[in-house]
């Protein structure tokens, strides 16, 4: 599971000319799951953990503009957007390859849990584009501040 966290000051995300959903001040995730990742990672610990740092990761700037303050702390939005890419191998010609991208029903299971687990504990409102579908993003980073998280490391 990768997370590509953005800390912005606002977001939307639209389909078909339809804005399906939009933040103010908060986290903008980009959510892609690998090959290891089975319908069983929801009930493991690497995914509370994962939960647990897009929430209290002190990414906010405190009263003096350092980076002390987390999602929770400022009772910021969360917008979730599936992205297969984030698993793109390009080692090899000019073309990513995708082959260490998590199926796409076990992906959308996936998906589907971790905006339930996101929607039960975030501070703000929780956003959301279409699983699997073509989207567009407009968003403003705030710092720039990009995080990259990978279950396999943290």
């Amino acid at each position: 599971m990768r997370l590509l966290i953005q800390r912005v000051t606002n977001a939307t995300v639209t389909v078909d000319s339809e804005r399906l959903g939009e933040i103010s001040t908060g986290i903008l995730a980009l959510v892609g799951f690998g090959l290891e990742d089975t319908r069983d990672l929801p009930s493991s610990p690497v995914w509370k953990k994962m939960l647990d740092k897009v929430f209290h990761l002190r990414i906010f700037p405190d009263d003096e503009g350092r980076m002390n303050k987390s999602l929770v702390d400022i009772t910021g939005d969360l917008m979730i957007i599936s992205q297969f890419t984030l698993y793109a191998d390009c080692k090899k010609g000019r073309r990513p390859s995708f082959t260490n991208a998590c199926p796409p029903d076990v992906a959308s299971f996936l998906f589907d849990t971790l905006l339930e687990d996101a929607h039960c504990q975030a501070p703000g409102h929780v956003a959301t584009g279409r699983f699997g579908a073509m989207m567009e993003l407009d968003f403003t980073n705030w710092g720039p501040v990009t995080i990259m998280l990978d279950s396999t490391t943290i």
